[in-house]
């Protein structure tokens, strides 16, 4: 797992647990826990994450987690397919585009998600748990591809 993914990760969590209104209190928070960020990177995973600003002026995290914004953009415009397998989940793309579709999924610090591996049309998502495969598979369809893992 990138130190991004991890730091994305733990940042939504924050943000799940508590109401917190600026940035640089997430920055604290985060380095606290060993995932020390400048202003400018919270902001950015604020946005990969898809964070936005409630009526009280907290942060919160909209579901489903992490497929929002860049993410949720690439999968649908470059998978062809989400495939579940144990705790695998293999994600065919347009030629060239698995890397890019791999990086996207690193980013965004899904969950289940322990890493990724992104060949030249193929994406092999490693998730924790037996079964982590089938829920992540899920999560990635959501939105934008079929039951039989087809992308729309």
């Amino acid at each position: 797992m990138t130190d991004a993914a991890a730091r994305r990760r733990l940042l939504r969590r924050l943000l799940e647990e508590e109401a917190v209104t600026a940035q640089d209190v997430l920055a604290a928070r985060l380095a606290a826990a060993g995932h020390p960020a400048s202003q400018a990177t919270v902001s950015r995973d604020l946005q990969a994450v898809g964070a936005v600003k409630d009526h009280t002026g907290a942060y919160r995290v909209g579901p489903p987690p992490g497929i929002g914004g860049d993410l949720r953009r690439i999968l649908d415009a470059y998978a062809v397919s989400v495939i579940p397998s144990g705790n695998l989940v293999v994600v065919r793309t347009r030629p060239a585009a698995a890397q890019m579709v791999a990086s996207a999924l690193d980013l965004a610090g899904l969950d289940r998600v322990v890493g990724t591996v992104g060949g030249d049309d193929t994406v092999l998502v490693v998730c924790d748990g037996a079964s982590g495969g089938e829920e992540t598979a899920r999560l990635l369809r959501s939105g934008g591809a079929s039951e039989k893992g087809e992308a729309s």
